[in-house]
C-alpha cells in the first residue's frame, strides 16, 4: 500500500513557522519602560533666573512697636530647626510653637539679614519636611500651602506665575526676589485674609518645601514666597544629607488630608508670640 506524501508547500511552511517561533522567543527584549505621567497640562516653561526687569512690588513697613501676630512655621531638621517668615517672630522676645492642649515650646531665633526668613530652634523636633532650593521650577506648576490661616487649620494650593522683587520700605528695609504664586483654591468655607499662613512651607507636588509663604495681595489674588535665591543660604548647613526627611505626593484631591497629617504630626505648627 503507498504511503502518502504531505504536499512540498505544506512541509516547507512547517519548517518556516518553527523557525518564526524560536527567533522570536529568543528575541532580545529592549524595549523603553512606560513614558512617565505627562506634567500638569498648564505648566509651561522653565521658570527663568533673577534679571533686571523682573516686575517689582513695594511694601511699606510703618515704624511702630511690635504687635504680637500668630504664623505658621515647618519642621526642618529633627534635632529642632523650623522655618517661618521673618515678620512673623521679629521683635517678639518669647515665641513659641503651639504642641497642642495648651501647651507651647518657646524657640530661640536667627533672622535671615535680607529675607523674610526666620529659623527657630528648639530643644529637639519632629521628622522634616524636605526642602529643595536647586530644582527646575516651571510656569503654571502648583504649590501647596498648609498652615493656620486666620489662626486655624487651613490649606491653599496656587499656580507659580513668576518673579517679582519685593521693595520693602521702612523698617528692614531691603529688595528680595520672590515667587508670585496666584491663588487657585482654599479650604472649604475659609473666606477672607490669609494672615497667620505666613510662614507655612510652599510644597511641590513631591512634597518639597519650595519656599516660605511670606504675604498675600488679596486684590489681585497673588501669593508670594520665598525664591530659591535667598531660601538655598537661608538654611545652608541646617538640613543635613543624612537627615530623615518625610515628603508625600501632594494633589488637589488630597492636600487636604496631607496638610492634616503634616499638621497632627506637628512637621506643621502654630507659632505664637508669648506675653513677656
Amino acid at each position: 500500500m503507498a504511503r502518502l506524501r504531505p504536499p512540498d508547500w505544506l512541509v516547507y511552511g512547517g519548517l518556516l513557522f518553527f523557525v518564526l517561533v524560536g527567533s522570536l522567543t529568543h528575541r532580545e527584549n529592549a524595549d523603553a519602560p512606560p513614558a512617565p505621567p505627562l506634567p500638569d497640562e498648564i505648566e509651561g516653561a522653565l521658570l527663568g533666573p533673577i534679571t533686571p526687569f523682573d516686575p517689582s512690588v513695594t511694601v511699606t513697613t510703618p515704624d511702630l512697636p511690635f504687635v504680637p501676630s500668630a504664623g505658621t512655621a515647618f519642621s526642618i531638621a529633627g534635632q529642632g530647626r523650623w522655618l517661618t517668615a521673618r515678620h512673623v517672630v521679629e521683635g517678639c522676645r518669647r515665641p513659641a510653637l503651639v504642641v497642642g492642649g495648651g501647651r507651647a515650646v518657646s524657640a530661640d531665633v536667627r533672622l535671615a539679614p535680607r529675607a523674610d526668613i526666620a529659623l527657630l530652634i528648639t530643644a529637639g523636633g519632629p521628622p522634616a519636611l524636605p526642602v529643595t532650593t536647586t530644582g527646575p521650577l516651571r510656569i503654571g506648576q502648583r504649590a501647596f500651602h498648609p498652615g493656620y490661616p486666620q489662626g486655624k487649620p487651613g490649606e491653599v494650593t496656587s499656580r507659580l506665575l513668576g518673579r517679582e522683587v519685593l521693595k520693602v520700605r521702612g523698617r528692614g528695609a531691603r529688595d528680595e526676589p520672590v515667587l508670585a504664586w496666584a491663588e487657585v483654591g482654599r479650604t472649604e468655607g475659609l473666606e477672607g485674609t490669609l494672615a497667620g499662613l505666613s510662614g507655612s512651607p510652599a510644597l511641590d507636588r513631591q512634597g518639597r518645601a519650595v519656599g516660605i509663604t511670606i504675604a498675600e495681595a488679596p486684590r489681585r489674588g497673588l501669593i508670594y514666597t520665598t525664591a530659591p535665591d535667598t531660601l538655598g543660604p537661608a538654611i545652608r548647613g541646617e538640613q543635613r544629607a543624612d537627615e530623615p526627611v518625610l515628603g508625600e505626593p501632594v494633589t488637589v484631591d488630597n492636600y487636604g488630608r496631607v496638610a492634616d497629617d503634616l499638621r497632627r504630626d506637628l512637621r506643621v505648627a502654630q507659632v505664637v508670640c508669648l506675653s513677656a
